[in-house]
Parts: structure tokens; sequence; C-alpha cells
């Protein structure tokens, strides 16, 4: 057990970040297309929300989708891990992320729709 703490702790937590950010977008393409996605979404919910409140709905409803999908990526790759044989329950994880990226990406559709229709 590593019982590093304060400013080393963050800065470990924070390379290891950037290490799992890094793989993600280099191989993962969920991962690249909603980071190409965020290119142009963030900037255009900037510019489209009349308020700060609407901004944040926005922006944040396409952080939520690039976060999720994260998360998938770290499910598969858990499963992927403990062997390439097939269970049912590996297939019931895999299937339980992708749904949780489609319910983020209808959240973030519902949201765009309500706040800009």
């Amino acid at each position: 057990m590593d019982n590093t703490k304060g400013i080393p702790r963050l800065v470990r937590a924070m390379k290891a970040t950037l290490a799992g950010l890094k793989w993600a977008a280099k191989n993962e393409e969920a991962v690249q297309l909603e980071l190409f996605g965020l290119l142009f979404f963030i900037p255009l919910g900037l510019w489209l929300g009349d308020n700060g409140v609407e901004r944040a709905l926005l922006v944040g409803s396409v952080f939520l989708v690039l976060l999720v999908e994260i998360i998938n990526t770290g499910i598969e790759a858990a499963i992927d891990r403990i062997g390439p044989e097939r269970h049912e329950l590996s297939g019931v994880a895999k299937d339980l992320g992708s749904a949780a990226v489609f319910i983020a990406l209808v959240m973030a559709a519902i949201t765009w729709a309500l706040l800009l229709l």
C-alpha cells in the first residue's frame, strides 16, 4: 500500500490521469470521436447558451458523454484482462457499459434540444 500524501500524491495521481487519457485517446475510436466532438460542441455550447447555467448544461452534457465512455473503456479493459474466453457475465458487463454511454448520449441530446429548441 502506498502511503504517499500531499502534493506528491496529487502529482502521481495527475500523471496517472494523463496516462489514462492519453491511452484512451490513442487506442479507443469512440473516445477519439468524442474528443473531436468536444472541439465542436464546447465552443458551440458556450456561444449558444444564454447564461452560465445554460452554458454549463450544454458543455457539461458533452463532457458527461466522454466521462461515461472512459468508464466504459475501463470496464472493457478489465474484462479483456481477465481472459479471452467468452463468459456471459463479461458480455453483460460490456453491454451495460455500452448502455451507459447510450444513455449519456441521449441525455446530452435532450439537454441540447430542450435548451435550444
